[in-house]
């Protein structure tokens, strides 16, 4: 049975919504990495998946990892759901 229009609209804000804290949280850890020299873009969401993108300096920080899981414990915060957040390497980058 097909979802009524009410249902779609929903849904649809729901998503909305989410997307939008996710890039709230980016936006929020944004301005600590670039002091430091790095950067955080949001790439892309897949269901419980968030893909980010680190600058060459955030990829080659040995503090990556803990910056990551940071940012991914604040998520789950606001979010009140679980998520991964996954580092995404530019084309010929590495990530850690």
């Amino acid at each position: 049975m097909p979802a009524e229009p009410e249902q779609l609209r929903q849904s649809l804000s729901t998503a909305t919504d989410r997307e939008r804290r996710i890039s709230g949280v980016i936006e929020e850890i944004r301005s600590n990495l670039k002091r430091d020299g790095g950067d955080c873009h949001l790439i892309g969401i897949d269901d419980s998946r968030v893909m980010v993108r680190w600058t060459v300096t955030c990829t080659l920080c040995k503090l990556s990892r803990m910056t990551l899981k940071g940012i991914q414990a604040r998520l789950v915060d606001k979010l009140g759901e679980l998520v991964r957040l996954i580092p995404v390497a530019a084309v010929g980058e590495a990530v850690d």
